[in-house]
């Protein structure tokens, strides 16, 4: 039985050659497909072509690239990361005057992107964008998504997904030994861009609550974006009991997660959060917001504590209660570890699901 030629059309950045991790993804998708992947970064080794620009060219001069890919590769299904990238590729389908059978991916609430991420010149073309992102999702001739939040996103424009499981990803940072008990010190850990999405403001007014109850504790955030004043303001405020590294590789999160008492994400909307499922690998406990997909991962009172998004006394409330009763958070350390098993895949298994979904969408 012969591969359907599949084009992968995403906004991913990538880096040639890919690291181990990626390869191993891209290696068992390619043995299931005849496969080309359209995506941000630079350089072309036959299998990726990568082509420069951020938002929004890039999404600017999209529809002209996979019109090449069209003409030049001619897949069977174009494989699109976000209803983004699949009006990108119908408008290409209109440019090479081909047709595209189209899988949309449903990542998380494409929304956010003009509302919750980057500039706040976004919003100037938030009505176009959201528009041309509803039609993709009404075209689309497969749909998948990673959760049941993402799935109540496609049913709301009247579509119903055509499976629903979550992407591989690189668990071998996270799971290569077994998780240890938690520190001595209290410390709440955040990992994550720091972008609106995230509600890195709400979190750092809540720790401001948060901190003056819980003498010795420490907040550790990781990650960096437009929200870096938030941070060196804290910093400022709180410095004993604030650290922040701007980027750490996967080896040294999973590191940073021993030494936690919990992670932390107060964001306002997430698709299926990945750093959940690292810090469930880990034996870590969440304090996290009833918002997008993070009920879906988090069951409150076993695997963590969620609060309100936006209420930040009640993320200070949830952060003291955890980082100072010693056995609340082992109980739910102990369920966040039983759940982690339920959320990681082998590429083979995720690549295989891949090749079913493409099929259905052929058919």
């Amino acid at each position: 039985m012969s591969k359907p030629r599949v084009l992968f059309v995403s906004r991913t950045s990538y880096r040639l050659p890919l690291d181990a991790p990626l390869a191993r993804k891209w290696d068992a998708l390619a043995e299931e497909l005849d496969l080309r992947v359209l995506a941000a970064g630079g350089g072309d080794d036959g299998r990726f072509r990568l082509v420069p620009g951020r938002s929004p060219a890039f999404y600017l001069t999209l529809p002209r690239h996979v019109a090449r890919e069209l003409r030049n590769f001619r897949p069977d299904v174009v494989v699109a990361q976000s209803p983004y990238e699949a009006s990108a590729a119908l408008a290409g389908g209109r440019l090479a005057r081909l047709p595209v059978r189209l899988l949309v991916e449903v990542h998380g609430d494409w929304r956010t992107a003009t509302r919750l991420y980057g500039s706040p010149l976004r919003r100037l073309v938030e009505p176009i964008a959201l528009a041309a992102a509803r039609l993709a999702v009404r075209r689309a001739d497969a749909i998948r998504t990673v959760s049941p939040f993402t799935s109540s996103l496609v049913r709301s424009l009247g579509r119903e997904p055509t499976a629903t499981f979550t992407t591989y990803f690189d668990e071998s940072a996270f799971d290569a030994q077994p998780a240890v008990g938690l520190p001595a010190t209290p410390r709440a850990l955040f990992v994550g861009v720091l972008e609106r999405y995230k509600n890195v403001a709400g979190l750092a007014r809540a720790w401001r609550l948060a901190a003056p109850r819980v003498p010795g504790a420490i907040l550790h955030l990781v990650g960096r974006g437009r929200e870096r004043r938030i941070v060196e303001e804290l910093l400022t405020d709180l410095p004993a009991q604030t650290r922040w590294d701007e980027r750490l590789a996967p080896p040294q999160v999973a590191a940073a997660l021993d030494e936690a008492t919990l992670l932390v994400l107060p964001s306002h909307s997430e698709g299926l959060p990945r750093v959940v499922m690292e810090a469930f690998a880990r034996g870590r406990p969440v304090v996290g917001a009833r918002a997008g997909g993070i009920p879906d991962v988090v069951e409150d009172g076993v695997s963590g504590l969620l609060v309100e998004p936006g209420d930040e006394s009640a993320l200070a409330d949830a952060l003291v209660r955890l980082l100072s009763d010693r056995e609340l958070a082992e109980r739910l350390a102990s369920g966040a570890g039983a759940a982690a098993a339920e959320w990681l895949q082998t590429p083979e298994v995720f690549a295989r699901r891949m090749r079913e979904l493409v099929d259905t969408a052929l058919r």
